[in-house]
């Protein structure tokens, strides 16, 4: 470290207290003696990369309410680095976050004074992970604040505020969850398709199953050549032996006895939707009748 007497300046005035400068940081000569320049990075953050590609999108508002925020503190020694911390398309709820994770390594790296954010929540959504980056702060001697809330956490009160802020913002986010998963368990009851992989022999049309007849005619040849042989290894060495390939691998590939496996056991080959171990009548059609399907699990 380097005292602050030891940086050059133009006039003889003593300064009102002692200080002293971190080794990567620089003097700001002012009126009356020196300032510490406060490297600020800004942080920027949207959950989704839907409108990312406009020519001005939110990360781009988050940054230059940002900017403004740093200049009207110039006069604190606020400066603003070059280098962007953008992460489009990645949720709040950890901090598995490429742009996060580089700049916290640079606040460790002693590169970075302060934080900028615009909400809070960009920065993190988690209390447990906003404890995390807290300590981290501290131990580098660097903090960080949000420009529409006016929080820092260079206080005592100001971290109470914000542990406050964010036990709320995470109490929205798994009340936010729960909703969803309620809405899926609803809609599985009424036999609806909620997404996931699509079955082999559907399509999905209008957030629907509807069969695929081609892909249809190969699921009643697996049922059936499995009540012929009645085992699933035999099944897949045939079908490795006579060309049977998986139409929905990118390129099409032998079928895995896995695959064979989940074909044989899928509920929505008879017209039933599952949650969570119950079975509900589903509102697409079956590609498999039910005395087969029963033939086949005996």
């Amino acid at each position: 470290q380097r005292p602050l007497q030891d940086c050059e300046r133009d006039n003889g005035d003593s300064l009102v207290r002692p200080a002293v400068l971190r080794s990567t940081q620089a003097c700001i000569e002012i009126e009356g003696g020196i300032m510490i320049e406060k490297r600020c990075a800004i942080y920027t953050r949207k959950s989704h990369e839907e409108g990312l590609d406009q020519e001005y999108n939110t990360l781009d508002a988050q940054r230059d309410a940002c900017e403004s925020y740093i200049k009207s503190q110039a006069h604190e020694g606020w400066a603003l680095v070059k280098k962007h911390y953008d992460d489009g398309g990645f949720s709040g709820g950890n901090l598995k976050r490429p742009a996060l994770q580089e700049l916290l390594q640079d606040v460790r790296d002693d590169k970075i004074d302060i934080i900028v954010v615009y909400k809070i929540d960009r920065l993190t959504r988690s209390l447990m992970d906003f404890s995390k980056i807290i300590e981290l702060l501290d131990e580098a001697q660097a903090s960080f604040v949000s420009v529409t809330q006016q929080f820092n956490t260079t206080s005592s009160m100001g971290r109470l505020t914000l542990n406050v802020l964010l036990s709320f913002a995470q109490f929205e986010r798994e009340i936010t969850g729960e909703r969803i998963r309620d809405k899926i368990a609803a809609m599985r009851k009424r036999g609806k398709w909620t997404g996931g992989s699509r079955p082999l022999g559907y399509d999905i049309l209008e957030k629907k199953l509807v069969i695929n007849e081609t892909e249809a005619e190969l699921v009643r040849h697996i049922f059936q050549r499995y009540l012929d042989v009645g085992s699933i290894s035999v099944m897949a060495v045939e079908f490795k032996e006579n060309g049977t390939l998986n139409p929905k691998s990118n390129p099409p590939t032998h079928f895995r006895n896995k695959v064979l496996y989940e074909i044989i056991h899928r509920h929505t080959y008879v017209g039933m939707v599952e949650y969570k171990g119950e079975l509900f009548e589903g509102e697409h059609e079956a590609i498999i009748p039910k005395e087969i399907w029963n033939k086949a699990h005996k």
